[in-house]
């Protein structure tokens, strides 16, 4: 296979763009059981849980920072607002975004979501759109190399993990036959996830996540049409009452798939490299277990603390006992 450029008129809107979502952004998803329409967790919100986030924190207080240099007008909007205001957070909040944009830090979010497509154009055998800049040629040549002994066969397919309430949509479903990772031969099909970003702390969260889609079921989410962009038209849909057999008929199961191992191709942006990694998906879906232990104990937190009470009367006794 060779990369090929040719003048592409228009990127039509990926289907996964056509997932209702609610005001949170979860996948609004019929239960196979029927019913209303429930917003499931995203998957990569799922697992955040387990993820140690100090540094990405820091970083995030870094940009704010570097932000408000590049538009001082930032801060003699903040200056007069109170951080205890209700009204006063939500616009110190969108005036630190501002400032994180400003600083450049979603650049890098936006160049990777430009990867994932020119990656799917690669993975189709189609050309790349005419004048890319170089660096995106020998992005796209290196991840056409290093992915060469993969056989993609299903590209971003959304599903559903019932048991732990959660929907999201892997990158890859491909085919390999040869060394595994411990060297043994190894073949069927793995998921695999494109990472632009640094991989360097985050192995437990991407085994947790490729765990979690290994161990799902396809959803077709077009079977119950609605438009996603429409607040009106997803408020009415999840109000319907879909019947059982109706919701079952949008289930089917992923094909076999290892669930054992899955596989990271990390494409640094600009860097013109990609390497493969494998994943434990055993570990990884131990966490993900752990994550709903969280999230469970989460829920109970306000039972953790009762009013201390020096003397009760007795009705309050009887009731206590």
């Amino acid at each position: 296979m060779t990369l090929n450029l040719m003048e592409i008129p228009s990127k039509p809107v990926h289907p996964n763009h056509s997932v209702p979502r609610d005001g949170w952004g979860r996948p609004i998803v019929v239960p196979r059981a029927g019913g209303k329409p429930k917003g499931y967790t995203r998957t990569t919100t799922f697992i955040d849980c387990i993820e140690d986030k100090s540094a990405l924190i820091d970083w995030g207080k870094r940009m704010v920072l570097v932000g408000t240099t590049k538009r001082p007008d930032l801060v003699d909007k903040a200056r007069p607002l109170d951080p205890e205001s209700p009204d006063d957070k939500k616009r110190l909040n969108e005036l630190a975004e501002q400032a994180t944009d400003a600083s450049g830090a979603n650049d890098k979010r936006e160049k990777g979501t430009h990867l994932h497509g020119l990656s799917e154009l690669v993975d189709a055998g189609q050309p790349l759109p005419a004048g890319l800049p170089a660096r995106d040629v020998e992005d796209m040549a290196a991840y056409l190399m290093e992915t060469s002994p993969l056989t993609v066969k299903a590209v971003e397919q959304f599903v559903v993990v019932d048991e732990l309430g959660v929907a999201g949509t892997f990158d890859r479903m491909a085919e390999y036959d040869g060394p595994g990772p411990d060297g043994a031969p190894i073949s069927g099909n793995f998921i695999a996830d494109v990472k632009t970003g640094s991989v360097e702390y985050g192995g437990l969260k991407m085994a947790a996540q490729l765990a979690c889609y290994s161990r799902g079921v396809k959803y077709d989410f077009a079977r119950f049409p609605v438009n996603a962009q429409d607040k009106a038209a997803v408020a009415s849909f999840k109000k319907r009452v879909i019947d059982m057999q109706e919701a079952e008929a949008a289930y089917s199961p992923l094909p076999p798939v290892n669930q054992d191992w899955g596989i990271i191709i990390h494409l640094p942006a600009g860097k013109g490299e990609c390497t493969l990694y494998w994943v434990d998906l055993n570990l990884g879906w131990e966490a993900a277990e752990l994550a709903l232990r969280i999230r469970e104990l989460r829920s109970k937190g306000r039972k953790a603390m009762k009013p201390f009470v020096v003397q009760a009367t007795a009705d309050e006794v009887a009731s206590a006992a």
